[in-house]
């Protein structure tokens, strides 16, 4: 029992260093991203689809709420790796050899996949929902006073939440590698993770019915892919356990 508490209380002090080391590169990344917060806004609203709109501040903290917002998601964005491979390092104890080395390699794909959704976001269908927004208010004869504050936290809410949807193959990935889902398990839900995933479309993208296909058919994809990614995965989970207790059972003759 007393080995056991040990065992728990050796679980939660490592959980706890981890942590802190995540907190330190995380609070070290957004003192940078204060001095890159300027030059990346300054950037975005030079960008062809915010160049012909005038950014306004109706209130006089917007701008400071804006630079702090950037400065927060820089430091999320460059300590995101330091946070997975912590993450790695605190459950790869409990993983095979082979299996550490795989889940190694998902840090690097994951990094790769979130930049991907939001270039997917920022470039194809970010220009396509401000055009088609001015669009309306041109022909509403409206005139657009744009602000700053929102003209940013719709970018935030457009693109940042892509990146985090196209983890999916990599979250399915791992999951399977550690015998949490299976992909017949992943098959059998598939009716409902499509409902889920034109749900979080629809709170994505505005109230239109060409950029929330946009959005959804790549989701259905990025389903499907994760699919195969774990049929791939627990193929090669069944054959390393197969190999290490047929290892296990030798020695032990």
């Amino acid at each position: 029992m007393n080995e056991q508490e040990m065992s728990v209380y050796d679980h939660i002090g490592e959980l706890r260093k981890r942590i802190l080391i995540v907190v330190f590169f995380f609070f070290i990344a957004t003192i940078g991203g204060f001095f890159l917060a300027d030059r990346v806004i300054i950037y975005l609203q030079s960008a062809d689809e915010a160049s012909s709109l005038t950014m306004n501040a109706f209130k006089l903290t917007d701008p400071v709420k804006i630079y702090m917002q950037f400065a927060f998601v820089i430091g999320c964005v460059v300590s995101a790796p330091i946070a997975l491979y912590q993450l790695w390092a605190f459950i790869s104890p409990g993983l095979y050899d082979k299996e550490r080395k795989v889940t190694l390699g998902y840090i690097p794909i994951s990094i790769i996949l979130f930049l991907t959704g939001i270039s997917f976001a920022y470039f194809v269908l970010f220009p396509f929902v401000v055009e088609f927004m001015i669009r309306i208010a041109d022909k509403l004869d409206v005139n657009q006073v744009i602000g700053i504050n929102e003209y940013f936290s719709f970018l935030f809410q457009l693109t940042l939440p892509f990146g985090l949807l196209f983890q999916l193959p990599v979250v399915i990935m791992f999951l399977t590698r550690l015998g949490i889902v299976t992909p017949q398990f992943l098959s059998s839900i598939r009716k409902y993770a499509y409902f889920v995933l034109l749900v979080i479309a629809a709170f994505i993208t505005p109230p239109e019915l060409l950029s929330h296909l946009m959005v959804t058919i790549p989701l259905f994809i990025l389903y499907e892919i994760s699919i195969i990614i774990s049929r791939i995965s627990y193929r090669k989970m069944l054959k390393h356990r197969q190999q290490y207790e047929e290892a296990v059972g030798i020695s032990s003759e």
